[in-house]
């Protein structure tokens, strides 16, 4: 008797959970949150915000100098080479093939 009451209470927590849950679901969507809850996560939200320019700025700061200006103008002939090497093509046309190698 007491494995039969065991095996039918394990459907009714389950079931009952079920239905708070659904209960609860349809209570908040009928009374829409408090204004100021609403208010409190704006201003977490910004707060999170300001200390994550915090920490950007803090890193910029230390690590700032590493980087080149980008105001700054190359000097001429130094831009920046998107494909280095002897054999790179200067137009935008195909590649050609690559010779056939025969053993």
């Amino acid at each position: 008797m007491d494995d039969l009451l065991l095996t039918l209470a394990v459907p009714a927590v389950v079931l009952a959970g079920g239905v708070y849950a659904v209960c609860d679901c349809r209570r908040q969507r009928q009374r829409p949150p408090s204004p100021y809850t609403r208010r409190a996560a704006e201003l977490a939200a910004h707060d999170a915000l300001h200390r994550a320019e915090a920490v950007v700025d803090g890193a910029y700061a230390a690590l700032g100098s590493l980087y080149a200006d980008p105001a700054a103008p190359y000097p001429a002939g130094a831009g920046p080479t998107v494909s280095g090497g002897a054999g790179a093509s200067r137009d935008r046309a195909p590649s050609r093939p690559a010779p056939v190698r025969r053993p």
